[in-house]
């Protein structure tokens, strides 16, 4: 395609889509996505950009309207997240859409598939990748299907199987298939690739391996994670672990469910490596980076800013006057949201968190100064008492042992943690007003444990984490009705 034209995303709410629309956006691409889920979409970071056609490919009739007066189509739909027949769904997906794609008179689909030879004993996982770019191009359209093996950035399964083994484990206990040979590539990379096929017209009907820069084995991926992120790691190799016992293992060492680590498993035991040269020939441009620099580039997104839409998304929608609590673990982070409505300004509730510190002193002091001396002890900056205004604060003043990191005047306060922790770790504070003359006081806590012993930190300390942080969005609340009770203006 030599000019930019509309362009339907099939799958992109998933995590190559996510990454995909708003590439093709910025390049000027107008972009129309297929969903199931509307909300979800629309709620997307993208949402408000793009247009949003419900559809589901299990479903041929819902497909036409999205379909409709596009220029290409990018297919991007996995099931594996839906159980344990993803095989047939995908198939059977892929075959209604390639079906309605022919009927719409496109002639080109784009697809993301599994690397891997065909001639082997592919898993039933990369076996399924590969079968459903078969039953699109059964349809009579032109299938441009790229091949990738593990794909490097946050949110990625098969990286955070990686990312979560190695934080947690020291000494890991590996069965065969931690030695056998794969490529990844940085998801940054996917993307060039997928963008660039839609004006490159020798990418139509062509299968096209692509990878990283570096072949290594899993337990060479690991390792080298583990030196990024600067943490010592053993592997001990042992003669039998079969991909189900592997699978239990995965998925009560990290946050991976057992059913989406079984089949990714599988498929570690068949080598993905790439074959042949074409992606360098079609698109001579594409330099991919390396094993190292696509693991900083994930490892980047272990901040705030990177988890803005999570947390609008996760926070419970009812909220009431007394605090409700959220947690979780996403992509490397530990995430506690705390709310509750408070019966007063946004400003008010602003200046009533923007005030802690200092003289002020914070809920549980107690517990502070205990935590404070124990920091001293360690080398950190202890209980650096004060505050460089007692009203007034700015991006880069202290606040006893935190710094602060961004500020959004009457509504958003962020704070770093600046005693010693294994990991990082951010405290924010969010007044939204609300009807009825009340505001929404949202108080989230983000750790990014490194290693074993953040994770072991924060949930040994996590009952006095529940007491700290529990008294503080109550005493919050209740500093905010106050202020207005005064009537005190801002």
């Amino acid at each position: 395609m030599s000019t930019k034209g509309s362009i339907l995303v099939a799958g992109a709410t998933g995590y190559v889509g996510g990454h995909l629309v708003p590439r093709l956006l910025r390049e000027g691409y107008q972009v129309r996505v297929l969903a199931r889920d509307i909300a979800k979409a629309k709620t997307a970071p993208w949402g408000s950009d793009v247009e949003v056609c419900k559809g589901d490919v299990l479903e041929p009739l819902s497909l036409a309207p999205a379909l409709s007066g596009v220029d290409a189509v990018y297919y991007l739909v996995h099931s594996i997240t839906r159980g344990s027949d993803f095989s047939e769904r995908d198939i059977q997906a892929g075959q209604n859409f390639g079906e309605a794609v022919k009927k719409a008179g496109l002639e080109r689909v784009i697809y993301l598939g599994g690397l891997g030879d065909p001639d082997s004993t592919l898993s039933e996982h990369l076996r399924s990748r590969q079968e459903t770019g078969d039953a699109l191009r059964r349809s009579g359209v032109s299938v441009t299907e790229f091949r990738a093996a593990i794909i490097v950035g946050a949110g990625s399964i098969s990286f955070e199987m990686i990312r979560y083994l190695t934080e947690r484990v020291p000494v890991m206990i590996c069965p065969r298939w931690v030695r056998t040979r794969v490529q990844p590539i940085g998801i940054d990379d996917v993307v060039e690739y997928l963008v660039a096929s839609l004006s490159v017209n020798q990418s139509d009907g062509q299968i096209i391996e692509i990878g990283g820069k570096d072949v290594l084995t899993y337990g060479e991926m690991m390792k080298d994670y583990a030196r990024v992120r600067g943490l010592r790691r053993w592997l001990l190799h042992v003669p039998v672990l079969t991909p189900r016992l592997s699978s239990y293992w995965v998925h009560w060492v990290t946050p991976v469910p057992a059913v989406f680590a079984r089949p990714l498993i599988e498929g570690l035991r068949s080598e993905v490596v790439v074959r042949d040269a074409k992606a360098s020939e079609l698109f001579p441009q594409i330099k991919p980076a390396d094993y190292e620099s696509a693991v900083r580039g994930a490892l980047s997104k272990l901040h705030p800013d990177s988890f803005e839409h999570f947390v609008a998304q996760s926070a419970p929608a009812d909220v009431g006057e007394r605090p409700t609590t959220f947690k979780t673990i996403h992509n490397g982070i530990i995430v506690e949201i705390k709310q509750c409505f408070v019966r007063s300004r946004a400003a008010s509730v602003y200046r009533s968190f923007t005030e802690l510190g200092g003289l002020n002193n914070w809920p549980c002091h107690w517990a502070w100064r205990i935590r404070a001396f124990i920091d001293r002890l360690l080398g950190g900056v202890g209980m650096r008492k004060g505050r460089p205004d007692p009203e007034a604060i700015q991006v880069g003043d202290t606040l006893d042992y935190f710094r602060v990191v961004e500020i959004h005047p009457n509504r958003m306060l962020r704070l770093k943690v600046d005693m010693k922790l294994p990991g990082e770790g951010w405290v924010q504070f969010e007044a939204v007003p609300c009807e009825q003359g009340r505001t929404r006081l949202k108080q989230t806590v983000f750790f990014a444990p490194k290693g074993l012993l953040g994770f072991l930190y924060w949930y040994l300390l996590y009952p006095f984490h529940v007491i700290i942080f529990g008294k503080m969005i109550k005493e919050i609340a209740g500093r905010a009705e106050q202020i207005d009770a005064d009537g005190v203006d801002e």
